[in-house]
């Protein structure tokens, strides 16, 4: 495990490490700074579509999207849902891509039982203040290949190995002290806290079953979400409102809340002009049109959970 200043700056540091070249193919339904790595690397996204029922990188879509140019998928933990990570896995293997996760949301999620930082080449945490584990600002590489360890662990420094004579082109990418003295004193009841931000979310789902029009993106059997966001879908026919909508109502009781993501990064300004060729997304332009997170948050409580719901069950036309 490599602390680095953010987990954007992770992002850029394994893909520069691992001397990439050509496209990297990445979701469109995720935050910008996963395809922002891409981007500052001098890498071409090459976008594809999510699984409609978890809203994470579906691997039929990956290997549909590859280009002979292809070098390697970047995918990412949507609201600390774990990825497909074994297909995502059997796709790079079979055409000898390399396979990193951006972890943001998912510092103590599980695959299986298996803790989220132990799957593809690399997987990079946030630990800015909207996260479970908190560093202020800061970041986590976790990998098990030594060589990409090194190069990050260099790259965080300039790619200054010590002697002033740069490997490779690297950032001031380090971790200040004052924020690890942060994110050590965070561990301290990480374990508690995810499993009330799962109670929660479980309360939200019990509160919101019976709502026609207001579903959750799915988590798999055996799996583990931090619940960094809380997101519902809001099927417009069947509830009387858009996402936005929703959202602009709830604003007027007090309630806030958040289009992520909206619009999907393809749809961004910047990414315009890159992402034409791709083809359609339908499934993230769906999700990126129904998805809203709802409050949540370590110590909101269930009657808090109730007023949220009550007022969404409320404001259905």
């Amino acid at each position: 495990a490599i602390a680095v200043s953010s987990c954007t700056a992770g992002l850029m540091l394994v893909l520069r490490a691992a001397e990439l070249t050509g496209e990297v193919v990445v979701p469109s339904f995720t935050f910008a700074a996963t395809v922002h790595a891409v981007a500052w690397n001098g890498l071409r996204p090459r976008f594809a579509d999510v699984d409609p029922a978890t809203l994470t990188l579906s691997p039929e879509a990956v290997r549909r999207a590859l280009g002979v140019r292809a070098s390697a998928i970047l995918a990412t933990h949507v609201y600390g849902t774990p990825c497909d990570v074994e297909g995502l896995a059997a796709v790079a293997e079979e055409h000898g891509l390399r396979l990193f996760f951006d972890a943001a949301h998912a510092f103590g999620s599980r695959r299986g039982g298996v803790p989220v930082g132990r799957f593809g080449d690399a997987e990079v945490f946030s630990l800015s203040p909207t996260k479970v584990l908190v560093a202020g600002e800061g970041g986590l590489i976790a990998t098990d290949d030594d060589v990409l360890a090194e190069r990050c662990r260099m790259g965080r420094d300039y790619g200054n190995p010590g002697d002033y004579d740069c490997r490779l082109v690297g950032l001031n990418a380090r971790m200040s002290e004052l924020h690890a003295a942060v994110a050590l004193a965070s561990f301290e009841d990480l374990e508690e806290r995810i499993g009330e931000r799962n109670t929660l979310a479980s309360a939200y789902r019990e509160a919101l079953e019976d709502v026609p029009g207001v579903s959750f993106p799915a988590v798999g059997p055996g799996d583990r979400s931090t619940y960094k966001d809380l997101a519902v879908l809001v099927d417009p026919g069947a509830y009387g409102r858009s996402a936005d909508d929703l959202a602009r109502a709830l604003a007027a009781h007090g309630i806030e809340t958040r289009r992520y993501f909206a619009p999907p990064v393809h749809r961004m300004r910047a990414y315009r002009s890159l992402a034409g060729g791709d083809g359609h997304l339908p499934e993230t332009e769906r999700a990126s049109a129904r998805a809203l997170t709802l409050p949540l948050w370590s110590g909101m409580g269930e009657e808090r959970v109730r007023r949220v719901a009550a007022a969404v069950a409320a404001l259905r036309r």
